[in-house]
């Protein structure tokens, strides 16, 4: 779904932005923040597991007002982050960092990994999750002091990682491994509709937010 550049700091808080201040479609938010299409929709709607307060990527010189007027007239227009912050964000980002709250919840991530898609190596998962090799095994080899109350869940429910990060590592070892990589087909048959229901869904509330501005002008002036 996103694009394989770099993504914001903060991806989630900057799609809660763009959700909020632009006209752009949730695709276009979706690959430039590098998550899925649904977690936008989801921001959109205020059904995320979390709240984000939004991150204005303009302020942070991760995007110009230029390249949102160019997404927002044009649709299928894929939002090119600024040089400058792809340099930066390249240079600051280290080993994935795990809140807290969501650390208890690895051992899941890693073995739904590790049943789903067993062509994956060890280092990869380590890089994906943030995790040891040697927490891996014990994982694989049912050797984890949790052993018992370990079960296999999605580590993008989890939000451990993004759906791009997933899909991106699982592409690479399968290609890697010489065979054919997953074809997602959670949503087909469906998909397009799906797609145009949340582009009718953000021009209308595009349309509401212009209306209700030109209101307040009106009211103004008056």
């Amino acid at each position: 779904m996103a694009n394989a550049d770099a993504t914001p700091l903060m991806p989630h808080a900057t799609a809660a932005w763009l959700v909020d201040n632009t006209g752009l479609t949730f695709i276009q938010i979706a690959e430039y923040c590098g998550i899925h299409i649904l977690e936008v929709q989801a921001i959109a709607d205020e059904t995320a597991a979390t709240k984000y307060t939004g991150r204005d990527p303009v302020r942070a010189h991760e995007l110009s007002m230029e390249e949102i007027e160019k997404g927002q007239a044009d649709p299928n227009y894929k939002l090119k982050m600024s040089k400058q912050a792809q340099d930066t964000i390249r240079r600051t980002r280290g080993p994935r960092y795990t809140p807290v709250s969501k650390r208890q919840d690895k051992p899941d991530g890693i073995a739904w990994i590790l049943k789903n898609h067993p062509e994956v190596s060890d280092g990869a998962i380590g890089k994906l999750i943030g995790t040891t090799r040697n927490t891996i095994n014990a994982i694989r080899e049912r050797s984890h002091w949790n052993s018992a109350n370990i079960v296999p869940k999605d580590p993008v429910t989890l939000g451990l990682c993004s759906q791009r990060e997933l899909d991106a590592l699982v592409a690479k070892a399968a290609k890697k491994a010489g065979i054919a990589a997953p074809t997602d087909n959670r949503f087909e048959g469906d998909r397009e509709a799906l797609l145009e229901e949340l582009r009718a869904e953000r021009s209308a509330a595009a349309e509401a937010r212009a209306a209700e501005e030109a209101a307040a002008t009106d009211e103004t002036a008056a």
